[in-house]
């Protein structure tokens, strides 16, 4: 019966790289956001989400502004895009 549990929750942990993983994110910005309400979603009450406002001391520390990303690409010497963000 241990075997059929622990596969049981390997597999809903692997779902939820699988979920997590294509996000975006930083240190800040919506990744991070969207990131935090999923975990929330699968672990409740357990994780207090708390926000702290851009310039905050913490510590040696400064939180930095938020970011989020729109448009990145990398071309190569022709001019033809090789990476690109959008169509991820």
């Amino acid at each position: 019966m241990g075997y059929g549990l622990e596969s049981k929750v390997k597999e809903e942990m692997y779902e939820l790289c699988e979920r997590l993983f294509p996000i975006c994110r930083s240190i800040t910005g919506d990744g991070v956001r969207k990131t935090l309400q999923m975990l929330v979603e699968v672990y409740g009450n357990e994780i207090n989400i708390h926000e702290v406002p851009t310039g905050t001391k913490v510590f040696d520390w400064t939180v930095p502004k938020e970011w989020n990303i729109k448009e990145a690409y990398i071309e190569n010497s022709k001019g033809q895009r090789v990476i690109d963000f959008k169509k991820q």
